[in-house]
């Protein structure tokens, strides 16, 4: 016959192993779609190191940040740019002091076509091509500051006709690759080698700061995520060494 101190040692053992399953959680992030290998595998680190689960919605960032605004689910929000994360934080739907820059974007003028783009970009000026693509500036913050690169070398106008835009810089790099465009600005992530730190396909031009606003990704916890440890766990995890390591691997500048 089991004697209960036995029942009792196998009931103890039995919620010991259930513990830490019951504490995990899990929360939802609108994550900008330049992010996307880096957040991935940041969130596999993340459940690894704590337990909790990152779920990911990618997208462009304007249209994540009219997700929100309609009351949409996400508990914390990667921006590819300040404007959005801001707006939210005045209009009161993000808890006070959560907002930070996780990332430094930088942004590539590419071709799928080896020696097609020069590492000067001067194929903006004497290209002879028909389609340029970019993320709709409308929402994605890497069109907006694809066009401050275009003002800055004066062919802004002179190119307009032949803007291909995507719905988000995912889509974007796909009207690249596929030959759709014959090049395109995109995110430096999208085309990096992570062994070398160069562009490990086609041609490219990594293109200068000095040619666009500060390109600082913002994060922010939502009011809907305060009280959800995966939530807040993923906020600091952001700021890791591990996570850092991560961003750097992809191309991205760290923040100071």
């Amino acid at each position: 016959m089991i004697s209960n101190r036995f029942i009792r040692l196998i009931l103890a053992t039995w919620l010991i192993l259930l513990a830490p399953a019951a504490l995990a959680a899990t929360t939802l992030v609108a994550v900008a779609a330049d992010f996307t290998k880096p957040m991935t595998e940041i969130a596999a680190a993340f459940e690894k190191v704590t337990g909790h689960t990152a779920k990911l919605s990618f997208g462009s960032s304007g249209k994540a940040f009219a997700q929100i605004q309609s009351g949409g689910p996400f508990e914390v929000y990667l921006s590819a740019s300040e404007k959005y994360p801001l707006e939210l934080e005045k209009s009161g739907q993000v808890v006070v002091g959560s907002r930070f820059v996780y990332a430094i974007g930088k942004l590539v003028l590419w071709s799928v076509k080896p020696g097609y783009v020069d590492d000067k970009g001067e194929v903006l000026q004497t290209g002879n091509f028909k389609h340029i693509a970019l993320a709709d500036p409308a929402h994605a913050p890497y069109g907006v500051v694809a066009e401050e690169v275009m003002k800055s070398l004066g062919v802004l106008d002179k190119l307009r006709h032949l803007f291909v835009m995507g719905e988000n810089i995912s889509q974007t790099f796909q009207f690249v690759s596929t030959g759709n465009a014959e090049l395109g600005f995109i995110a430096l992530a999208q085309v990096i080698d992570i062994n070398t730190g160069k562009m490990g396909s086609g041609s490219g031009w990594m293109i200068p700061d000095n040619l666009h606003s500060p390109f600082n990704q913002t994060a922010v916890l939502l009011k809907k995520g305060a009280e959800n440890p995966a939530a807040l766990a993923l906020v600091d995890f952001l700021k890791s060494p591990v996570a850092l390591a991560i961003i750097e691997k992809y191309g991205f500048g760290l923040p100071k």
